[in-house]
This record gives C-alpha cells, structure tokens and sequence, in this order.
C-alpha cells in the first residue's frame, strides 16, 4: 500500500495513535477485510478514546464477522459511531465479538434515549413475555431466558453508549444517560422476574401452582442510585422486596430474580442484585410484607435506614404495591432528622465509609474517598433530612433535582450549589467512563499514565494525562472543601433538634399569639417585639428572606440561649438591614462551620460588640474564621499608621481614619475575647499595642501641622502610665498619660507648643462611639500641675518635691509615642526616683496611710467594698499596692522586678523569694478575675463601671461573658466574695507586714 501524506507519522500521531510503528499495517489489513480505505479510516479515530485498541479491536471483529462490518464501508458515520465505542469500551467489544449481529443496534445514529416503557417492552420480549402481563409465553429454561435479556439488555446499553460517546458536551448529558441506565436495569429486573415465575409455576420442588403465582405479589424497590435513576454502567442495583399474599413464593421468585442477573449462563452476568439494604441487612429476611416493613420502621430501624429510604421507588414488578410502601414509609424517612443524634450519625457514617477504604486507593477513590462522590451526596441527603420534614420542596430522589431544590429553598448558596452539580457531574463521567472500559464495577482513578491518556480522550475533559489529573485533584479540593462547611455546620444539628413549632415560627405557621407565647416561653422578655423582628426579616419572597426564614428558627433558639435575647434579635434585624445588599452575608450564616452561632452569643451577650457592629457592620466576616480574630500583629498595627499618615494630610483626616482602625481593632479583640479566640492577656497588650499606635498616629500628625511654629530642637513625648503604662489594658480602661517636652533652650513657645499638642490629642481623640478618655490625673501635683511640663521640669519636680505616691505611679511609667531620645532619658530620670535604693520606714509608713486613705475617702459613697472590682477588699487596688511596695524596697537590688506590669513584677518577686507561690498565686487569682470581670461589665453594657452589679440579671449577663453557664449569678459572686477574700488575707499579712 502507498503510505501517502496522511498516513505520515504526523498524521497518525495526531490522530492519536501511539504504537505507530504498528498502526500502518493494521490499516491497510483493515482495509483488506473490508473496511475503510486507510486514507479514509485515519479520520474515525480523531475522536476516539483509545485508537489503537479501537483499531485493533475493528481488526478482530472485521475477521470475525467480515460481512456486518464491511457493511460500514460506504457508510462513515456509522464506521464512526462503532469506533468510538470499540475506542472506549473493551466489554461492548467482547459482546459485538460474541454477537456480531448486534453491530445493527449502530446502524442508525441514536438522536434520543429510549424511555422506561419503551426498554421495559424490548426486554420482556426478548423473553417471550406480554409486556402488559409481565408473564412469560415462549417455553424458555431459566438459563436460556436468562441469557435472550442478557444479551438485549447488552444491546441497548451499546446504543445508550454510542449516545453518550457522541455528545458534544457529554458532562451536560450525563443526567439523561444515568436516568436511561436505570430505566434499562429497571427493565432487566423486570424481565429477570417474569422469567422467575415462568420457573415457578408447575409442579416440583420450588414449583408451585398457577393460580397461587399470580396470586402473589412481588414488588421490587429500587434503591440507591437505581431508586434515584441516577445509575451508573455497571452497579450493583440495590433493591428491597415486598410481598402480598404467599411469603414462601414471593422468596422463591425474589431468589430467582436476582440469579437472573448474575448466576451463570451463556451470556455473562450483567450485576448484582443487592437485597443488602433490606431490614436488617444480611440477617434479615429476603421478602417481607407491606405491614412487616412498617411495623420494622417503626420500632427498630436504625438512622442509616431512613437515609437508604430516601431513595427507594418502585422497579419492578407490582408497582402498585410498590406505591404503597412508598407512600406508607415516606412519613417516616422525613422525620428520621428528629431522632437523637440524628446529624452525628450521619456525619459518623461518612467518616466510617472513607475510614475503610484500603489505604493505597484512598487518594485514586472516585467515589468514596475525600472529594469524592459520596461527599456530594451525603451532604445532599443531609440536608434534605434535615430540612425535608418541613419543606416539601427538597423531597427528592435524585441527588441533582434534589440540590437545584436546596439551592431554591436557600439552604445552599447559588454559586455553591452550581459548583457542586457541575463537579458532580463531572465526577459521575469519569466513573461513567472507567466503568464503560471494561464493563466492571469500579471506582478508581486509574494509575497508569496512558489509562489516564485514554481517560482524558473518553471524556473530552483534558488533552494530556496530566491535565486530566490536575482538574481532578482541583474538583477534589473543590468538593472536600464544600462538603466539610456545609455537612459539619452546626445549623444541621441545632434545625434537626428543633421541635416542628419552633421550625415553622420563621414562617409564620402559628398564629401570632401561639408564636409570642413560645417566645415567651424560650426566654424573650418582649416577645410581641421579637415577633415583629421575625416577620421583618422573613417577610417577602426574596431569596433574603427565604435564607432568613431558614436561619431563624435555630438563630431564635441561641438568641434564647443568651443572656440578653430581645437585644440580640434587634442588633441582628439591625445588620441584617444593614447588610442585606452583601450575599456573604446570608450565605456566611447559613454555610459557615459557626458563624451563625457565633454572631447570637455576641449579640444577645455584649451590648459593646452590638454597637460597634453596628457602625463596623463588616466586621461579621470575621466570624468565619478564627485567624480574623486574632490580635493583629504591632508591625502591622504600625503598618497601617505610616498608611493613614501617607495618605491623609491634616490632623483631623488622620485622626478620623484612626478612630475607625481603633474601633475595629478594639472590636477585634472584644469578639476573639468573648469567644474565647483571644486569652486575657493577648487582649490587655493588643488594647495596649491599640493605644500607642493610636497615640502615635495623631501626635505624628499634630506635630507636622505646627511644625513651622515649634521652637528649633523641640521634642514632644507621651508617657504611659497605670494600666497603660502596664500593658494591662481592659475594655472600658482610661488612658492614663503624662505629656512631657524638650528645646534646647525653655522659652514660652515651647510650652504654648506642648500645652497645644495635648489640647489637640483630646480633641482628635474624641470618639461618641468608643469613648477615648485621656486621664493626666497622675502628674506631678495631679489636677493641680501643669497638662505638659518640660523635661527639666520634670526632673527638678521628681529631685526636689516628689511625694511617694508619685514615684509609685511611675512604677508603670513608659513611653508610648513621641521622640525616642526623649523618651529613653526620660524612664532614665523615673528610674532615679521610682527604684530607689533604698526606702525609709517613714516612705513605707506613707505608702500604707495612703492606701488606707484610698480605700476609706475614693470608694463611692454607699459602695459595697466587698463588691468594688478596683478599691474593694482583695480586688486590683490591693494587689497592686502590694507588687508595687515590693518593687519600690528591692526593684534597685533586683532588676526583673524593674518593670511595669503588676503580674510581671509578682512574678519576679517569686522568682526572688519575696512572695512564696501560693499567696503569688491568690493574688494573681484576684487580680485576674478582677480584670475579667471589669472588662466583661463594659462588654455587658457597653458603659465602665467598677461595681459587680446586685442585679441578678446584670450579673448574669456579666457570668456568661466570662464563661459561667445560664443562671450562675450567685456562683460568680460567690467565686469572686472567696477569691478577693483569699487575697485580701495575703495582701494584710504581706503590705502591712513587710518589715522596711
């Protein structure tokens, strides 16, 4: 033969062939036999799966049957069609060999899927049955009719295969195949079965008399993917059976049923038939009446059960009585999500099926393994458990139908829901193609680089092996990632646990005064209120309000289950109006791993978190993830500084833009403490870090503003004092700050320039929001010295008139912004006088009246000194006074102590020996739980107060904040009484003891 242009290496190699050494030979011995020209052949296997073993294959099958395929010669469109599925399916090949006349189902194109009735008809023929009757005319063994609907069973399926091989878009044409191969099953069974009772009537063992056979009723129940018409090209099919009338010959056709598709025969078996989702499983009996089914249901069918039911319909044989079980068990499957547990179970069943996967196939697993098949589905059928007992609407079999139906219901987000169909889809090919290959069962991923080749080729889903495997790792990640934020989310479990009422209160199914007195009776104070907040946000047929109308039932039971309901339902109508024009938003509440759970403790727990949400409404994305909540780092914090510095020019822009990165870093931190994300003490220094930079920020823009009028070498600088000073910020904490200055030369411009700054700093500082208080209270001679002082003045006070209590406070002095030099010479100058090296009786004498007198003459009027967070009995101010007279005998002699952190210093007094552990420990105990609840007080009521509240409710809400349970008032106070008392022992035995 003359090897012409196309039949060049190129040519071949394009077409793709890969053993092309091989390949010329073949053509021309293929054209020999009567097939194509070689010119004219090369052009079938452009679309071809695999065209070297099509070639070969239409090689074997042209010797063996050289007239049907000769046939194709003048015809090149059905020359096409058989190459295509010779191309992709070595088990379709073996049938054609073995049946050579079958390669007339490929004479015409197929153009549409032939339906149930029509493959039902075909196949009770094909055993000489009366598709009306469902019994058998012809005299067949079973053997024989077994075989005549094998082998059309095989025909059908190659033209549902040369179908599918021949679509443009086979992803989009996957629904209608896999109905189509269900309704071919459906027909097998069926024709399996009128052969069984053609085997059953007569007389002899197993046989029995006619009129007793079609006195029985056997209906077959599809299950699984057969039930849900969503079957692949070789499954088990998994089906239940139901009998009326005699058990014993409604077994015996059952039995014989399911030998027809797979006990040996002339035409090999096509699959299992799998009774195994029966009741009881392998233990149970095969067939099982309408009233037994029910009664088992009822009294002891496990969670897995009712999910297997979900998608069970009639198959085969008496689909009346089929119909019937349907409708008799339906109830129940919609109201299995009731059962305790419900979700865990299922969510454990999922964990379980990937646990048992061979370890070496678990990364090649189409279908069970990670980002596989059975993701997809579970969380479906999850969902339509959970949700379907109310909703009619999500009532599908079929794992597609029944997400569009999750997607319209507003349970799954749009986009979600389209992804996961369209990656469904997509899976279901490559299974769909594997399994074509060879007509076997499988599910895996194949390893082989070239099965991977031809894998790509069969599903027209990438060129190359390799691009094959890449879209497939990114549809796994894609689909483990949905699965886990929408089959793990706690809604499931909090929707599922729900009783019906509380589920249809978002809908408005109870009358208004039943839904106010469930309200009412789950813990709103104003249920009419919250009532006209439910119908607010559901009302309407926005798919807003379709979310909203999902989310509230279980939002409305957590709202209850904080200490401030009626709050938290108005702040989330509040940002849900605020928000409702931004879809992360629903969509975050209804598919994240907590969100929704989280934004209901917030809002019904801390007033302070609901009124900063409420200018900061964004700021609810960061519930969906635990890094959001985090501190934010100091360099970043300084980051965003130079930034606002950059890009705004006078003060009061920078001071605008600072009061928002203040409120969104301190509301940071109030959410990441309130849930428990952030530690007390991450949140003191983030408050802290907050401030300086802060601080820094507005002094850096006041000072270029009146740069051109300060005096030459001027220096400005702010002092951190108290808890500032310490580190040891709280919500609702003052900042307590000194001003200091330096020029070469003090004159009074330099003072007009310091007095200026700090006038500016409590201007720009202002925030109606989150009030800033600046508090210059612990300067040299307190209200009554100057606001700013020079640095000489500073150090001619400190030498000359320092009283103890001032160099006590400098204890905690250091600088927060301003000149660096300064600032260093400065803590220099207050470590002279707040680390002497030694301290007289007389200064220690002084130090105790002064506490004494705090604690007798700044206690507010009519206080409990007991109950007072800060000047109470064993509370911050004694523990305080404590560390800090350690620090004023030792701190010269003993650096560790030379810092400003009162649990810093206790610490290094341990260290030292100066306080053994257990009363370090009480005192710390104090001090801690002090702070807590002092922040948590501010964070309840969005105001500072000192006092632990008498109202049992406020205090409630104060306990719940630092972590007690519902209606642990009494406990708080009691825990906080006993710990302050502990304290109070060791702060009179040490501070009035201590030898000086």
């Amino acid at each position: 033969m003359r090897v012409d242009e196309p039949l060049s290496l190129t040519a071949l190699a394009r077409a793709g062939f890969t053993e092309l050494s091989a390949v010329r030979a073949r053509l021309a011995e293929f054209e020999e036999l009567g097939g194509l020209a070689a010119s004219s052949a090369l052009a079938l296997f452009r679309r071809v799966a695999d065209p070297d073993a099509a070639l070969e294959r239409l090689l074997s099958l042209a010797r063996r049957a050289p007239e049907q395929v000769g046939a194709h010669r003048e015809d090149p469109a059905r020359a096409a069609r058989l190459a295509r599925v010779v191309g992709a399916s070595e088990g379709l090949w073996e049938f054609l060999m073995r049946h050579p006349a079958e390669l007339s189902a490929l004479d015409a194109r197929v153009r549409s899927l032939p339906g149930a009735d029509e493959l039902r008809a075909d196949l009770l023929e094909s055993v000489g049955a009366d598709p009306k009757a469902s019994a058998p005319i012809a005299e067949l063994t079973d053997e024989e009719g077994w075989s005549a609907f094998r082998r059309r069973y095989r025909r059908r399926l190659l033209q549902i295969a040369s179908f599918d091989l021949d679509q443009a878009d086979p992803v989009a044409g996957l629904d209608a195949v896999a109905a189509s191969l269900s309704d071919l099953a459906g027909a097998a069974v069926e024709a399996s079965l009128a052969v069984a009772r053609a085997g059953t009537i007569g007389r002899g063992p197993g046989k029995y008399p006619l009129e007793q056979v079609e006195a029985t009723g056997l209906a077959v129940i599809g299950m699984g993917k057969a039930g849900a018409r969503e079957l692949n090209y070789v499954s088990d099919v998994d089906v239940i059976f139901v009998s009326e009338g005699s058990v014993d010959i409604a077994t015996r056709l059952a039995v014989l049923t399911m030998r027809g598709t797979d006990a040996p025969a002339i035409e090999p078996s096509l699959w299992q038939l799998d009774a195994n989702l029966r009741p009881e499983g392998k233990d149970g009996v095969l067939v099982r009446s309408l009233e037994s089914h029910i009664a088992y249901y009822d009294r002891w069918a496990k969670t897995w059960e009712f999910q297997a039911l979900l998608k069970a319909r009639p198959l085969a044989g008496d689909l009346e009585l089929g119909r019937r079980y349907s409708a008799a068990l339906s109830p129940q499957v919609w109201k299995s999500a009731e059962r305790d547990g419900f979700v865990d179970s299922v969510q454990r069943m999922r964990e379980r099926v990937i646990e048992h996967i061979i370890p070496e196939e678990v990364d090649w697993e189409l279908k069970l393994g990670p980002g596989g098949l059975r993701d997809i589905e579970f969380t479906v059928q999850l969902l339509q458990l959970v949700h379907g007992h109310v909703d009619a609407s999500v009532r599908q079999s079929a794992t597609l139908p029944a997400l569009a139906s999750l997607v319209a219901g507003g349970y799954v987000g749009r986009d979600a829901g389209a992804e996961f169909a369209d990656d469904y889809r997509t899976l279901r090919l490559l299974e769909h193609r594997v399994q074509l290959s060879r007509l076997r069962r499988t599910h895996l991923m194949p390893k082989d680089e070239d099965a991977q080749r031809v894998l790509a080729r069969a599903t027209g889903l990438a060129g190359t092996a390799a691009e094959l495997v890449e879209r497939w790792a990114d549809i796994k990640r894609r689909v483990r990632g949905l699965h886990e934020r929408l089959f793990y989310r706690p809604l499931l479990s909090a929707v599922a646990a729900l009783p019906t009422e509380d589920v249809l209160m978002g809908e408005r199914a109870l009358s208004p005064e039943q839904a106010q007195a469930r309200l009412a009776a789950i813990g709103f104070r104003d249920p009419r209120g919250a009532l006209a907040h439910i119908g607010a946000l559901t009302e309407g047929v926005s798919r807003a309000a379709t979310i909203q109308r999902n989310l509230l039932p279980v939002m409305l039971q957590w709202f209850a289950d904080g200490a401030d309901p009626d709050y938290g339902l108005l702040t989330f109508r509040r940002l849900s109006d605020q928000l409702g024009d931004h879809h992360w938003f629903l969509r975050m509440l209804r598919d994240s791993s907590g969100a929704a759970q989280r934004l209901t403790r917030l809002l019904s727990g801390s007033r302070f978190v609901g009124e900063l949400l409420g200018s900061l409404p964004e700021s609810v994305a960061w519930l969906d993830s635990d890094d959001d909540l985090r501190p934010r780092p100091r360099a970043t914090l300084e980051d965003e500084r130079d930034a606002v510095l950059g890009r705004h020019e006078d003060a009061d822009s920078v001071a605008g833009a600072m009061i928002w990165a203040r409120r969104r870093g301190v509301l940071r931190l109030a959410i990441g403490g309130i849930l428990g994300v952030t530690t007390i003490d991450e949140v003191s220094r983030g408050l802290s870090d907050i401030t300086d930079v802060f601080l820094q920020c507005l002094l850096a823009a006041i000072r270029r503003e009146q740069s051109a009028t300060e005096p030459d070498g001027f220096e400005f600088a702010i002092i951190a004092m108290g808890r500032f000073g310490g580190r040891e910020l709280g919500f609702g904490s003052d900042a307590d700050v000194m001003y200091v200055f330096r020029t070469p030369e003090t004159t009074p411009a330099a003072s007009r320039a310091g007095l200026h700054i700090a006038a500016e700093l409590k201007r720009l500082s202002d925030d109606p929001r989150l009030p800033f208080d600046l508090d210059l209270d612990l300067r040299p001679e307190g209200r009554n010295g100057p606001v700013a002082r020079s640095f000489e003045a500073y150090a001619a006070y400190y030498a000359r008139w320092s009283l103890t209590w001032e160099a006590q406070a400098l204890l905690r002095g250091r600088g927060a912004a301003g000149d660096a030099a300064l600032i260093a010479d400065f803590e220099r100058l207050a470590d002279r006088t707040r680390y002497p090296a030694s301290i007289g009786p007389t200064e220690v004498r002084e130090v105790r009246r002064i506490k004494a007198r705090v604690e007798s003459e700044r206690l507010p009027q009519g206080a409990d000194p007991a109950r007072h967070l800060k000047l109470g009995r064993g509370s911050l101010s004694d523990v305080e006074w404590y560390v800090q007279l350690i620090q004023l005998q030792n701190a010269a002699r003993l650096p560790a102590l030379r810092t400003t952190s009162t649990l810093g210093a206790l610490q290094a007094a341990v260290d030292a020996g100066l306080v053994d552990d257990a009363d370090a420990e009480r005192l710390r105990a104090a001090w801690v739980f002090a702070s807590r609840a002092r922040s948590a007080m501010t964070l309840w009521t969005a105001k500072t107060s000192d006092v632990l509240p008498l109202d049992r409710v406020q205090l409630d809400g104060v306990a719940r904040l630092m972590g007690y349970p519902r209606r642990s008032a009494s406990r708080l106070e009691e825990e906080y009484l006993a710990v302050t008392r502990r304290a109070r022992a060791v702060f009179e035995r040490g501070f009035y003891g201590t030898a000086s």
